[in-house]
């Protein structure tokens, strides 16, 4: 009975091309904008590390100004990154399986080719623990090892983009590529499925694209780096290199791997020891305040998700909504025109749920039809999102797309579109009395 209805809505369809183009195109509008607004939702809210990001904790410490809190209308805020002496201190508790500071830098980049010229980079220093603490897989290669954290080894990581830029794509790993004023052997290539959408390892700078070299964060004070990241203090920190790291500036991020409950409470404690002892030295001021979050907790803390994301999502879902009840009249007139059709089917027999489901099919068709076509308009509409996003971070932004789920929560919108438009239409047109339409005709 199903594929009999499909057919006689179908067959409907076909005589009114104008009016059917119309309803199409509705549905299709409304699904475009709210899968598009959805789907943009869906990238920044999805865990970033499924099974992983649970055992992951970004660790804050309020070493700010005694007088005030790091946000004056909020007495328990916190600066979000440490400064480099608190890291050095955090990094020898034994308790976490693994554990890095990091930040970025910008340097400048000599490719082996001289048909490529110099670029300015962005670089992120990090310890040898943040490839396994952040699943980055490899195509060639690896990281490098703690003993390269430790000398600390001139060695970079890159990523698949920057492989195929310095190398042309090749395995690259042993070779070298000058970055400001040293040579770097390549220790390993990411594999090219890694694209994350945002740095889910950096939520202190915003949803930005990840960095495509990786070098070992202890060549800090040898190369004298400057972060190019965001930094805040409340204290002048001098002029020279070792005045900025001994200051205190917060300027890195640091996280920790806690496996369980147990880890995370006896790292708590040692970490509030720590300040405490700090305290004793004159440091940490204020009343003791210490943030050890998971990593779904950080992405709620930080917002994330932008209001303005958020609120269109919901708005578009309300464009939904209009542009399916603004379809109720066209129906409604479209299936009262056929009152003599109905009645007679009436009168051989025809039940009113089997009018009334020819009809609720017959919306559903042209749900599926629309949500096809708006599908298609959303994939176009984010794909230039994305390039809009390109260009306003100076670098490819990934993920933004329709996923499988996605996909599937944009037909579910197509059959409540195509349902919200024709239950009350199909409902007037099973209401109908034959007997009077039969006299009348």
């Amino acid at each position: 009975m199903f594929g009999y209805y499909v057919q006689t809505a179908l067959r409907s369809l076909r005589r009114t091309p104008v009016l059917t183009a119309v309803l199409i195109a509705a549905i299709a509008l409304g699904i475009c904008i709210s899968t598009t607004f959805i789907a943009l939702r869906h990238v920044f809210e999805k865990d970033p590390l499924p099974g992983k990001s649970q055992s992951l904790f970004f660790v804050r410490l309020d070493n700010w100004d005694p007088a005030r809190a790091y946000v004056a209308e909020d007495p328990k805020s916190l600066p979000p990154q440490l400064t480099y002496k608190d890291m050095r201190a955090l990094m020898r508790s034994p308790i976490p399986g693994r554990q890095t500071g990091m930040f970025i830098s910008r340097m400048f980049v000599f490719p082996p080719s001289a048909k490529v010229r110099p670029f300015r980079q962005t670089i992120r220093l990090a310890f040898s623990d943040f490839f396994p603490m952040f699943n980055i897989p490899f195509q060639y290669g690896s990281g490098w090892d703690k003993a390269a954290d430790a000398k600390p080894e001139q060695v970079i990581v890159i990523d698949a983009a920057m492989n195929q830029k310095l190398f042309g794509g090749g395995n690259s790993v042993g070779k070298t590529v000058r970055i400001a004023d040293r040579n770097f052997k390549v220790a390993g290539v990411i594999a090219p499925e890694w694209q994350p959408s945002y740095r889910y390892y950096d939520l202190a700078q915003g949803p930005v694209p990840p960095e495509s070299i990786f070098m070992p964060f202890n060549l800090t004070p040898v190369m004298q780096i400057r972060t190019s990241g965001n930094s805040d203090g409340w204290k002048d920190f001098g002029n020279t290199p070792e005045d900025f790291l001994n200051s205190e500036q917060t300027w890195i991020q640091f996280w920790v791997e806690l496996p369980d409950g147990a880890k995370l409470r006896a790292y708590r404690d040692w970490v509030t020891n720590y300040v405490r002892d700090q305290k004793t030295h004159g440091r940490f001021q204020r009343p003791l305040h210490v943030e050890i979050n998971s990593m779904q907790d950080m992405l709620e803390q930080f917002g994330f998700v932008p209001k303005t994301v958020k609120a269109m999502s919901f708005v578009s879902l309300l464009f939904l909504i209009v542009c399916s009840l603004n379809l109720v009249g066209l129906l409604l007139g479209k299936f009262l025109a056929r009152v003599p059709e109905v009645s007679v089917r009436r009168a051989l027999g025809a039940s009113k749920v089997q009018v009334f489901w020819q009809h609720v099919v017959e919306c559903e068709v042209i749900g599926v039809i629309g949500g096809a076509i708006g599908m298609l308009l959303s994939v176009a509409m984010l794909s230039v999102i994305a390039k809009v996003l390109q260009q306003a971070n100076g670098n490819s932004i990934s993920g933004v797309s329709l996923d499988l789920e996605m996909v599937g929560v944009s037909i579910f919108l197509s059959l409540v579109a195509g349902l919200m438009a024709g239950i009350y239409p199909a409902w007037r047109i099973c209401s109908v009395a034959p007997a009077m339409q039969l006299k009348l005709q």
